[in-house]
Parts: C-alpha cells; sequence; structure tokens
C-alpha cells in the first residue's frame, strides 16, 4: 500500500503533538509510522523565523517532506499547526493520500496549558506572529477528523478506522 500523509493541525498547544505521538504508538504493530512534530524538524532545519516568507519556506519543505516518505510507505503523522489553508491544501496537493486533523481546543485551554510561554510571549508583544493571538488561525473547513484535544480517543479511533479502511480498499483518496 501507498503511504498516508495524517496532518494534525489546531492552536499552538493544542494536543496536536500529543495525539500525533499516540497514532504512532497506535500504528506500529500495523504500519511503518513517522512523526513529523514540526518544533522538531524547525530545529532539524535550522528554520528558526515565523515571518509570512520563513512560515510558507518551512510548511512548503513540510509537505516535500512528508510526500517523500509517504512515497516509501510510511504513514507520515505531521504535528504542525500550519495556521493558513494554503500551507495545508499544498500538503494534500503534495500527496493526495491525506487526512487532515483538526484538534479543535479553545484559545483558553490552549493558553492554559502555555508550557512553552508562547502565549505569555505573544500577550506581552513579543511573538506577535502567534496564530491564534498576532497571527491568524484558520480553520479547516472540513477536516476529516475533528478531535477535541490530544487526549480525544474517540478521535484517535476515527483516524484509525480511516487508515485501516483505506489500506483495506487500496483507494488513491480517503473516503
Amino acid at each position: 500500500m501507498n503511504g498516508v500523509v495524517v496532518w494534525f493541525t489546531g492552536l499552538p498547544q493544542s494536543g496536536k503533538s500529543t495525539l500525533a505521538a499516540r497514532l504512532c504508538e497506535a500504528m506500529k504493530p500495523r504500519r511503518r509510522c513517522v512523526l513529523l512534530d514540526s518544533d522538531e524538524v524547525r530545529q532539524a532545519l535550522g528554520a528558526e523565523g515565523y515571518g509570512a516568507t520563513d512560515r510558507d519556506a518551512f510548511y512548503r519543505s513540510l509537505a516535500a517532506l512528508a510526500a517523500v516518505l509517504a512515497r516509501q510507505g510510511h504513514v507520515v503523522v505531521v504535528a504542525a499547526t500550519a495556521p493558513r489553508l494554503a500551507y495545508r491544501a499544498r500538503a494534500r496537493a503534495a500527496w493526495p493520500r491525506f487526512l487532515e486533523v483538526w484538534v479543535r481546543t479553545s484559545l483558553r485551554d490552549c493558553q492554559a496549558r502555555d508550557q512553552k510561554g508562547l502565549y505569555a510571549r505573544a500577550a506581552a508583544g513579543e511573538a506577535p506572529e502567534l496564530p491564534g493571538m498576532g497571527a491568524e488561525y484558520e480553520a479547516p473547513p472540513a477536516p476529516d477528523v475533528v478531535a477535541q484535544g490530544g487526549q480525544d480517543e474517540h478521535a484517535l479511533a476515527a483516524v484509525i478506522a480511516k487508515l485501516d479502511a483505506m489500506a483495506d480498499q487500496g483507494v488513491d483518496q480517503p473516503a
């Protein structure tokens, strides 16, 4: 079976990385799974900027990397805010076997779990580019799955079911 890209999007601190890691763990006995966490990929690539041009270049590279790994038969799980619809559309165009998971968490809840201090810095004017605060986050109009935070068991089960259905049907696009 060809690989699949599963892109977890949502506000910073919404639970994307948590849910993505849980999916990879659940997939281990079934399929080769690769987790691309945007923070780790940014660090590996030395992609430090968050301006419009920097974000565009980063998400272009991340989508291309995910497609390369998917072509090799992996389930590629991407945990990345990708705040613009265009970034996620580009990722879907790069590899059509694509599932979009929106980790829908309120801004208030994201701020409450602000382990990295992102929202505190944004409130102080030190991070004006933070999606949900100084920069817009464009929610997906029709995600394949909607998760309520990183511990959503129903969403995790729904993603796994969709991946299983894709494997069983050998389809080129998600149902």
